[in-house]
Protein backbone atom coordinates (compact mmCIF):
# COMPACT_ATOMS: atom_id res chain seq x y z
CA UNK A 1 0.00 0.00 0.00
CA UNK A 2 1.32 3.42 -0.92
CA UNK A 3 0.24 6.98 -0.25
CA UNK A 4 0.14 9.67 -2.90
CA UNK A 5 -1.38 13.05 -3.69
CA UNK A 6 -4.53 13.56 -5.73
CA UNK A 7 -4.09 12.07 -9.23
CA UNK A 8 -4.58 14.20 -12.34
CA UNK A 9 -6.93 11.68 -14.00
CA UNK A 10 -10.06 10.00 -12.59
CA UNK A 11 -8.94 7.27 -10.22
CA UNK A 12 -12.23 5.55 -9.37
CA UNK A 13 -15.79 5.38 -10.67
CA UNK A 14 -17.59 4.06 -7.60
CA UNK A 15 -17.30 5.23 -4.00
CA UNK A 16 -18.08 3.36 -0.80
CA UNK A 17 -18.59 5.20 2.49
CA UNK A 18 -18.50 2.63 5.28
CA UNK A 19 -17.38 1.79 8.76
CA UNK A 20 -15.98 -1.10 10.74
CA UNK A 21 -15.44 -4.23 8.68
CA UNK A 22 -14.83 -2.36 5.42
CA UNK A 23 -11.28 -1.17 6.03
CA UNK A 24 -9.61 -3.97 4.07
CA UNK A 25 -12.09 -5.12 1.43
CA UNK A 26 -10.27 -3.70 -1.62
CA UNK A 27 -7.37 -5.27 -3.52
CA UNK A 28 -4.11 -3.49 -4.44
CA UNK A 29 -4.89 -0.44 -2.32
CA UNK A 30 -3.35 2.97 -2.87
CA UNK A 31 -4.07 5.69 -0.34
CA UNK A 32 -4.65 9.18 -1.71
CA UNK A 33 -4.51 12.44 0.22
CA UNK A 34 -7.24 14.77 -1.01
CA UNK A 35 -7.45 18.43 -0.04
CA UNK A 36 -10.92 19.97 -0.28
CA UNK A 37 -12.35 23.47 0.27
CA UNK A 38 -14.13 21.93 3.27
CA UNK A 39 -11.11 20.51 5.04
CA UNK A 40 -9.70 16.98 4.95
CA UNK A 41 -11.94 13.91 4.67
CA UNK A 42 -12.28 11.44 7.52
CA UNK A 43 -9.05 9.75 6.42
CA UNK A 44 -6.94 9.34 3.27
CA UNK A 45 -9.05 7.75 0.52
CA UNK A 46 -8.24 4.10 -0.22
CA UNK A 47 -8.46 3.26 -3.93
CA UNK A 48 -8.36 -0.29 -5.22
CA UNK A 49 -10.02 -3.03 -7.24
CA UNK A 50 -13.33 -4.65 -6.36
CA UNK A 51 -15.31 -6.91 -8.66
CA UNK A 52 -13.31 -5.63 -11.63
CA UNK A 53 -14.11 -1.97 -10.92
CA UNK A 54 -12.05 0.88 -9.54
CA UNK A 55 -13.46 1.80 -6.14
CA UNK A 56 -12.64 4.57 -3.67
CA UNK A 57 -13.34 3.92 0.00
CA UNK A 58 -13.88 6.48 2.76
CA UNK A 59 -13.98 5.28 6.39
CA UNK A 60 -16.95 7.37 7.52
CA UNK A 61 -15.87 7.71 11.15
CA UNK A 62 -12.14 7.53 10.46
CA UNK A 63 -10.19 4.31 10.81
CA UNK A 64 -9.81 4.87 14.54
CA UNK A 65 -13.52 5.74 14.82
CA UNK A 66 -12.65 9.20 16.11
CA UNK A 67 -15.56 11.05 14.47
CA UNK A 68 -18.96 10.73 16.17
CA UNK A 69 -21.93 11.03 13.80
CA UNK A 70 -22.43 14.76 14.32
CA UNK A 71 -18.73 15.52 13.73
CA UNK A 72 -18.09 13.51 10.55
CA UNK A 73 -16.65 15.77 7.80
CA UNK A 74 -19.46 14.89 5.42
CA UNK A 75 -18.77 17.69 2.93
CA UNK A 76 -15.09 16.86 2.65
CA UNK A 77 -15.83 13.14 2.20
CA UNK A 78 -18.25 13.65 -0.70
CA UNK A 79 -16.14 16.37 -2.33
CA UNK A 80 -13.06 14.16 -2.16
CA UNK A 81 -14.88 11.27 -3.81
CA UNK A 82 -16.06 13.42 -6.70
CA UNK A 83 -12.53 14.82 -7.05
CA UNK A 84 -11.33 11.28 -7.67
CA UNK A 85 -13.83 10.66 -10.46
CA UNK A 86 -16.50 8.91 -8.39
CA UNK A 87 -20.04 9.35 -9.68
CA UNK A 88 -21.86 6.53 -7.88
CA UNK A 89 -21.78 6.09 -4.09
CA UNK A 90 -22.78 3.11 -1.96
CA UNK A 91 -23.39 3.80 1.72
CA UNK A 92 -23.58 0.74 4.00
CA UNK A 93 -24.51 1.56 7.59
CA UNK A 94 -25.96 0.14 10.79
CA UNK A 95 -29.49 1.26 11.65
CA UNK A 96 -32.20 0.58 14.19
CA UNK A 97 -35.63 -0.73 13.24
CA UNK A 98 -38.85 1.07 14.08
CA UNK A 99 -41.00 -1.97 13.37
CA UNK A 100 -40.87 -5.55 14.71
CA UNK A 101 -41.20 -6.70 11.09
CA UNK A 102 -37.57 -5.76 10.45
CA UNK A 103 -35.54 -7.57 13.10
CA UNK A 104 -31.77 -7.61 13.62
CA UNK A 105 -29.93 -8.88 10.56
CA UNK A 106 -32.47 -7.42 8.11
CA UNK A 107 -31.12 -5.62 5.06
CA UNK A 108 -33.17 -2.58 4.03
CA UNK A 109 -32.82 -0.28 1.04
CA UNK A 110 -35.01 2.70 1.95
CA UNK A 111 -36.52 5.04 -0.61
CA UNK A 112 -37.27 8.00 1.68
CA UNK A 113 -35.46 10.04 4.33
CA UNK A 114 -36.50 12.30 7.21
CA UNK A 115 -33.95 14.71 8.70
CA UNK A 116 -34.08 15.15 12.48
CA UNK A 117 -30.50 16.41 12.81
CA UNK A 118 -29.42 19.91 13.76
CA UNK A 119 -26.21 21.89 13.60
CA UNK A 120 -24.64 19.88 10.78
CA UNK A 121 -23.28 21.57 7.65
CA UNK A 122 -25.62 20.14 5.03
CA UNK A 123 -24.94 22.10 1.86
CA UNK A 124 -22.02 23.07 -0.34
CA UNK A 125 -23.91 26.19 -1.43
CA UNK A 126 -24.14 28.31 1.71
CA UNK A 127 -22.78 31.51 0.15
CA UNK A 128 -22.50 33.21 -3.24
CA UNK A 129 -25.90 32.13 -4.58
CA UNK A 130 -29.09 30.41 -3.52
CA UNK A 131 -29.01 26.87 -4.90
CA UNK A 132 -32.06 24.65 -4.49
CA UNK A 133 -31.74 21.03 -5.61
CA UNK A 134 -34.55 18.52 -6.08
CA UNK A 135 -34.64 16.06 -3.18
CA UNK A 136 -38.16 14.63 -3.31
CA UNK A 137 -36.67 11.21 -4.01
CA UNK A 138 -33.38 11.26 -2.09
CA UNK A 139 -31.80 8.08 -3.45
CA UNK A 140 -30.69 6.96 -6.90
CA UNK A 141 -33.46 4.78 -8.40
CA UNK A 142 -30.99 2.76 -10.46
CA UNK A 143 -28.70 2.21 -7.48
CA UNK A 144 -31.63 1.09 -5.33
CA UNK A 145 -32.92 -1.31 -7.99
CA UNK A 146 -29.43 -2.73 -8.48
CA UNK A 147 -28.89 -3.18 -4.74
CA UNK A 148 -32.23 -4.91 -4.15
CA UNK A 149 -31.66 -7.24 -7.10
CA UNK A 150 -28.13 -8.11 -6.02
CA UNK A 151 -29.31 -8.78 -2.47
CA UNK A 152 -32.03 -11.16 -3.63
CA UNK A 153 -29.60 -13.01 -5.87
CA UNK A 154 -27.23 -13.36 -2.89
CA UNK A 155 -29.93 -14.93 -0.73
CA UNK A 156 -31.03 -11.94 1.31
CA UNK A 157 -34.70 -11.06 1.72
CA UNK A 158 -34.20 -7.30 1.44
CA UNK A 159 -36.76 -4.71 2.46
CA UNK A 160 -37.36 -2.70 -0.71
CA UNK A 161 -38.37 0.79 0.42
CA UNK A 162 -39.22 2.47 3.69
CA UNK A 163 -38.24 5.67 5.44
CA UNK A 164 -34.97 6.28 7.25
CA UNK A 165 -35.18 8.95 9.94
CA UNK A 166 -31.75 10.38 10.75
CA UNK A 167 -31.23 11.65 14.29
CA UNK A 168 -28.45 13.86 15.59
CA UNK A 169 -26.84 11.39 17.99
CA UNK A 170 -24.53 10.34 19.38
CA UNK A 171 -27.10 9.22 21.96
CA UNK A 172 -29.78 6.69 21.08
CA UNK A 173 -33.49 7.60 21.09
CA UNK A 174 -35.74 7.68 24.11
CA UNK A 175 -38.71 5.29 24.11
CA UNK A 176 -41.04 8.23 23.50
CA UNK A 177 -39.02 9.37 20.49
CA UNK A 178 -38.97 5.85 19.03
CA UNK A 179 -42.73 5.54 19.42
CA UNK A 180 -43.23 8.94 17.80
CA UNK A 181 -41.04 8.02 14.81
CA UNK A 182 -42.86 4.71 14.39
CA UNK A 183 -46.27 6.41 14.62
CA UNK A 184 -45.31 8.52 11.58
CA UNK A 185 -44.85 5.37 9.54
CA UNK A 186 -41.06 5.66 9.47
CA UNK A 187 -39.31 2.29 9.49
CA UNK A 188 -35.59 2.83 10.18
CA UNK A 189 -33.53 5.12 12.38
CA UNK A 190 -29.85 6.02 11.98
CA UNK A 191 -27.33 8.79 12.61
CA UNK A 192 -25.26 9.16 9.42
CA UNK A 193 -27.61 9.04 6.41
CA UNK A 194 -28.01 12.81 6.47
CA UNK A 195 -26.41 15.02 5.26
CA UNK A 196 -24.58 12.37 3.20
CA UNK A 197 -27.49 11.86 0.84
CA UNK A 198 -28.25 15.52 0.17
CA UNK A 199 -24.56 16.39 -0.26
CA UNK A 200 -24.26 13.62 -2.84
CA UNK A 201 -27.28 15.07 -4.63
CA UNK A 202 -25.73 18.55 -4.60
CA UNK A 203 -22.72 17.10 -6.40
CA UNK A 204 -24.94 15.25 -8.92
CA UNK A 205 -23.78 11.89 -7.58
CA UNK A 206 -25.83 8.71 -7.37
CA UNK A 207 -26.26 7.69 -3.73
CA UNK A 208 -27.59 4.32 -2.56
CA UNK A 209 -28.03 3.35 1.11
CA UNK A 210 -27.51 -0.25 2.29
CA UNK A 211 -28.97 -0.38 5.79
CA UNK A 212 -28.25 -3.31 8.09
CA UNK A 213 -30.66 -3.51 11.02
CA UNK A 214 -28.76 -4.16 14.25
CA UNK A 215 -31.51 -3.62 16.82
CA UNK A 216 -35.14 -2.81 17.51
CA UNK A 217 -35.27 0.78 18.70
CA UNK A 218 -36.02 1.57 22.33
CA UNK A 219 -39.77 2.13 22.05
CA UNK A 220 -40.42 -0.92 19.88
CA UNK A 221 -39.72 -3.57 22.52
CA UNK A 222 -39.47 -3.85 26.28
CA UNK A 223 -36.08 -4.16 27.94
CA UNK A 224 -33.09 -1.95 28.56
CA UNK A 225 -33.20 -0.23 25.19
CA UNK A 226 -30.49 -0.05 22.56
CA UNK A 227 -26.89 -0.54 23.67
CA UNK A 228 -23.66 -0.03 21.76
CA UNK A 229 -22.58 -3.58 22.57
CA UNK A 230 -25.69 -4.94 20.89
CA UNK A 231 -25.21 -2.83 17.79
CA UNK A 232 -21.55 -3.84 17.41
CA UNK A 233 -22.29 -7.52 18.01
CA UNK A 234 -25.02 -7.78 15.37
CA UNK A 235 -23.04 -5.73 12.89
CA UNK A 236 -19.97 -7.94 13.39
CA UNK A 237 -22.10 -11.05 12.83
CA UNK A 238 -23.31 -9.73 9.47
CA UNK A 239 -20.51 -7.52 8.17
CA UNK A 240 -18.89 -10.27 6.08
CA UNK A 241 -22.13 -10.89 4.25
CA UNK A 242 -22.71 -7.15 3.85
CA UNK A 243 -19.20 -6.72 2.46
CA UNK A 244 -19.89 -9.45 -0.12
CA UNK A 245 -23.12 -7.70 -1.06
CA UNK A 246 -21.28 -4.42 -1.64
CA UNK A 247 -18.99 -6.26 -4.06
CA UNK A 248 -22.01 -7.71 -5.86
CA UNK A 249 -23.62 -4.30 -6.17
CA UNK A 250 -20.37 -2.74 -7.40
CA UNK A 251 -20.15 -5.42 -10.08
CA UNK A 252 -23.76 -4.87 -11.15
CA UNK A 253 -23.94 -1.08 -11.22
CA UNK A 254 -24.24 0.22 -14.81
CA UNK A 255 -21.27 2.18 -16.09
CA UNK A 256 -23.56 4.61 -17.95
CA UNK A 257 -25.83 6.66 -15.71
CA UNK A 258 -29.29 6.97 -17.22
CA UNK A 259 -30.95 7.93 -13.91
CA UNK A 260 -31.98 11.53 -13.10
CA UNK A 261 -29.00 12.11 -10.78
CA UNK A 262 -26.49 13.47 -13.36
CA UNK A 263 -28.95 16.14 -14.53
CA UNK A 264 -30.01 17.47 -11.12
CA UNK A 265 -27.85 20.61 -11.42
CA UNK A 266 -28.70 21.38 -15.05
CA UNK A 267 -29.68 25.01 -15.55
CA UNK A 268 -28.49 26.08 -12.08
CA UNK A 269 -25.87 28.82 -11.82
CA UNK A 270 -23.50 27.39 -9.23
CA UNK A 271 -21.41 29.68 -7.00
CA UNK A 272 -18.42 27.33 -7.15
CA UNK A 273 -16.74 25.03 -9.64
CA UNK A 274 -17.26 21.33 -9.03
CA UNK A 275 -14.28 19.01 -9.23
Amino acid sequence: MSTSQLPTAPAAEIGVIGGSGFYSFLDDIEEVQVDTPFGPPSDPIAIGELAGRRVAFVPRHGRDHRFPPHRIPYRANLWALRSLGVRQVLAPSAVGSLTPDHGPGTLAVPDQLVDRTYGRSQTFYDEGAAVHVSFSDPYCPTGRQTAVGAARTAGWSPVDGGTLVVIEGPRFSTRAESLWYASQGWTLVGMTGHPEAVLARELALCYTPLCLVTDLDAGIEEGEGVTMDEVLRVFAENVGRLRDLVADVVKSLPSDRTCPCPQVLDGIDLPLTLP
